[in-house]
């Protein structure tokens, strides 16, 4: 992947990125709701998670309906996860910050397409401890096809990222006798598609860094024993965006402190 930064600097128009992306992050959450349950993201319309009555358009302004109605249901009164602002929230500023820092150009609607299905699986994860096999099918073929579109990776690149995350995360599985799951290793397969070897090793290594560090905190707040379950997913896409954003400057502070560079 093409160095963030390599395109056009923005100079107009910050803050559209942003508005755009919670935008973007409404219809993820509707993903995140639906796809576990098997459900159509078109049809029905959107509706109250809780009682299944049909929002109005005034109840679905991203982040300022959840905050007009005091992050309750107009129609039942029932209060509303604050995952759904979250969520927008979250996907507005990864967009304006990746506007920010890559530029203008077709390696940022990559990287968009990518941290947006990784937020639908990130919180699907951590909900239901399963990564859904539809979303790693979808980012594969995006993948694929838009590294032909952009060709920011080599004709190698794109294997060779992919081998390089199927193969540390099945590796660990194997290792692990199941605290790693499948469903790791084909999202680790299928994020390599879009940041070749050398990024993903590095996405891999700065999400194991970071479960280290979070699932540390939770034994030691008593929120989790030492052999509970943690989703990966959630520190996989963390990794992943770092490695996005400053993949290249990470690696070559790495080399030179290291000597090699």
């Amino acid at each position: 992947m093409v160095r963030c930064g390599s395109g056009p600097k923005p100079r107009e128009g910050r803050g559209i990125f942003f508005l755009l992306g919670i935008v973007v992050g409404s219809f993820l959450n509707v993903c995140i709701h639906r796809i576990p349950r098997g459900e159509s993201l078109v049809f029905p319309p959107s509706r109250c998670p809780l009682c299944g009555h049909r929002l109005a358009p005034a109840d679905l302004v991203p982040v300022l309906s959840y905050i007009w109605l005091e992050g309750r249901c107009r129609y039942c009164g029932q209060r509303i996860s604050p995952r759904y602002p979250l969520v927008e929230l979250a996907t507005g500023l990864a967009f304006e910050l990746l506007y920010r820092t890559c530029g203008l150009g077709p390696g940022l609607v990559t990287r968009l397409v990518l941290v947006s299905a990784l937020l639908v699986v990130a919180f699907i994860d951590a909900r239901h401890y399963r990564i859904p096999n539809e979303i790693v099918v979808f980012l594969a073929i995006a993948g694929v096809a838009l590294n032909f579109w952009t060709r920011e990776l080599s004709w190698w690149q794109v294997p060779g990222g992919a081998a390089v995350g199927g193969g540390i995360l099945g590796a660990l599985a194997l290792l692990s006798r199941g605290g790693m799951g499948e469903g790791d290793v084909k999202l680790a397969a299928a994020t390599g598609l879009y940041l070749g070897p050398g990024r993903q090793a590095l996405a891999i290594f700065l999400a194991a860094l970071f479960g280290a560090v979070v699932g540390g905190v939770l034994v030691l707040l008593g929120r989790k024993r030492r052999r509970d379950p943690i989703p990966f997913a959630p520190f996989l896409a963390a990794g992943t965006m770092v490695a996005c954003l400053w993949g290249d400057l990470l690696w070559l502070f790495y080399l030179s402190r290291a000597g090699l560079a």
